[in-house]
This record gives C-alpha cells, sequence and structure tokens, in this order.
C-alpha cells in the first residue's frame, strides 16, 4: 500500500504525540500504548485482558472505538504545528467482525491533513493464533485547535 508522505508542521512532532498519550489517564489506565510515530502515520497496541472483553468474551466495541480515536488524534497531530492540537469533531466506524484474541493494533493515516480540519482512515486487527485479522475500519474528522490547557 501507497502512503503519501506528509511534512511535519513541528520538527519535535513525535515528542509531542508521545507526550500526549502519557498525559491521557483514560488511556493509560486501559493500556494503549503508542508504537510507531511517523509524519501522518501512527500505530498503537493493546494488550488485551478480560478487562476488555464483554460478557460474550469478545473485545469490548468500546475499547475499539477508543483505541481508533486515539490513534486518529496521533496521527492528525503528527502534521499540526506547535502550539496546536487536534479534537475529534465526527468519526464513523465500522467493526467487519467480532474480535477474540492477545492484541490489538491500530494503523492510522491521515487522508488530508489541514490547517482547521484534518481526515484520518483508522485500521484495527486482532492478533492471536499466529495471524492479523482487520476487525474494524474507522474515517475520522478532527478539528486543529491552538492549544489551552495546563
Amino acid at each position: 500500500m501507497t502512503t503519501t508522505k506528509f511534512e511535519p508542521q513541528s520538527p519535535d512532532y513525535a515528542r509531542l504525540v508521545r507526550n500526549v498519550f502519557e498525559r491521557t489517564p483514560f488511556i493509560v489506565d486501559l493500556g494503549i500504548r503508542l508504537e510507531t510515530v511517523d509524519a501522518g502515520y501512527c500505530v498503537t497496541s493493546l494488550a488485551v485482558t478480560d478487562r476488555h472483553r464483554q460478557q460474550n468474551g469478545f473485545i469490548h466495541a468500546g475499547v475499539i472505538s477508543t483505541m481508533a480515536d486515539q490513534t486518529a488524534g496521533a496521527t492528525a497531530g503528527t502534521l499540526v504545528k506547535e502550539g496546536c492540537n487536534v479534537l475529534t469533531v465526527e468519526y464513523t466506524i465500522h467493526f467487519l467482525r467480532a474480535a477474540r484474541g492477545e492484541s490489538l493494533r491500530c494503523e492510522g493515516r491521515v487522508i488530508k491533513p489541514g490547517k482547521s480540519i484534518s481526515r484520518v482512515e483508522i485500521s484495527v486487527y486482532i492478533n492471536g493464533a499466529d495471524e492479523e485479522t482487520l476487525v474494524s475500519r474507522a474515517m475520522v474528522t478532527l478539528a486543529v485547535v491552538q492549544y489551552v490547557g495546563s
């Protein structure tokens, strides 16, 4: 698959994106980890435990959705200038099959970077029994906003 190369707006984009992961308690608590950071591209992972499952043993849709949303934010965040951040405006997620396995891997690719709106495509895979299977796809729209916070 061909990946479009984008030029980051901040030379320190990888550190800034990693910092967001480290400072987001909900993501840390779930166990989602940022594995790869590149301009316009991110990969996250999650080692699945019982707390991530719903009543039938499948990974809860809320866990997959959260992972997709956070990965989209990180991916779009690689292309914003320092002092800006991204906030999800809208996302559509499609669950292609029930997920049962040992770990999740989520890939984000910027489809359209922008000064005010960016679009990111997300693919979520389940790993187990020596194979990886696509379980979900999402399209996420994010607003680029000036950072305000502590």
